[in-house]
């Protein structure tokens, strides 16, 4: 039978690649992470790593129940949550992935609504752009994902995640000289971001029938600005990426009717751990 510390020990194993660096961060000994290494081999009757020169790494078998093991921890950790919120959100705690112009806008909002409403519940906030923010809801690694899409894509309903529309953004050029035409600027150098901003950016450009020359790449909006006001681009950046920084020697002009508009996800199909649908809720009064 499967043992959930021995997958958590092989789970970190995975991580690092390591059995010392697996041991520092669980405080176990060396030894000990290697035996319920040993106890798991025993378990599932499967060679999981081999020793390669000093050190370790998984086999096939290994990486395959590893990323398994990664799923049931999360499930645990969400079922866990789900019996605490039951007993009155008294206590638990609840996890949001968002990218970084949501985490310093809408976020930092939402999450005092919730600590003055729910304040034995425990918010844990982490960095990430939307396709890595749904992998981790997918694993059970979080409890809610903030995505953006821009207006004509695809809901990523169909992979079994439920959104919730919070509201729309708008898109601006940013550009060092007033300009209220993107389709100037289509022999332009253009700073791009990460995928989906960059889907985001060409879009808009294709609908004025050129395809952008990317340059520079960067996620950073504080960096961004400052490429454009170099003279080393121009970019898109939606409205609250300007609302989080705003750089006085840059010029900005909405690009009507292409909002990108902002979802809270959850996976599975409602109904939703209360302590869940309380981040939602605030979420939702801080857009409003």
């Amino acid at each position: 039978m499967l043992n959930l510390i021995h997958l958590k020990v092989l789970v970190s194993v995975a991580r690092h690649e390591s059995v010392t660096e697996a041991a520092k961060e669980l405080h176990y000994s060396q030894s000990s992470v290697s035996h319920h290494l040993a106890r798991l081999e025993a378990a599932t009757a499967a060679k999981l790593v081999q020793r390669v020169g000093r050190g370790i790494r998984l086999t096939p078998e290994g990486h395959l129940l590893a990323i398994r093991a990664t799923e049931i921890i999360g499930r645990v950790d969400a079922a866990t949550n789900e019996l605490a919120a039951q007993v009155g959100l008294q206590a638990g705690r609840v996890r949001l992935a968002a990218n970084a112009s949501v985490l310093s806008t809408i976020v930092p909002k939402a999450a005092a609504t919730l600590a003055q409403a729910h304040p034995g519940l425990e918010l844990i906030l982490i960095d990430r752009h939307p396709v890595e923010a749904l992998q981790m809801l997918r694993h059970g690694e979080i409890d809610v994902a903030l995505i953006f899409q821009h207006a004509g894509a695809p809901l990523e309903e169909e992979e079994g995640f439920h959104l919730v529309h919070l509201c729309d953004d708008p898109i601006y050029l940013v550009s060092r000289q007033p300009d209220d035409n993107i389709a100037n600027h289509r022999h332009s150098a253009w700073i791009g971001g990460c995928a989906r901003c960059q889907e985001e950016l060409f879009t808009v450009c294709r609908r004025d029938g050129f395809i952008p020359r990317i340059a520079s790449l960067s996620d950073d909006m504080v960096v961004v600005q400052a490429l454009v006001a170099a003279g080393k681009g121009v970019t898109t950046l939606p409205g609250l990426a300007l609302q989080a920084h705003r750089r006085p020697d840059v010029h900005t002009t909405e690009l009507t009717d292409f909002p990108r508009q902002i979802y809270a996800v959850t996976y599975g199909d409602p109904p939703h751990p209360p302590a869940t649908m309380a981040l939602i809720q605030a979420l939702r009064d801080s857009v409003e």
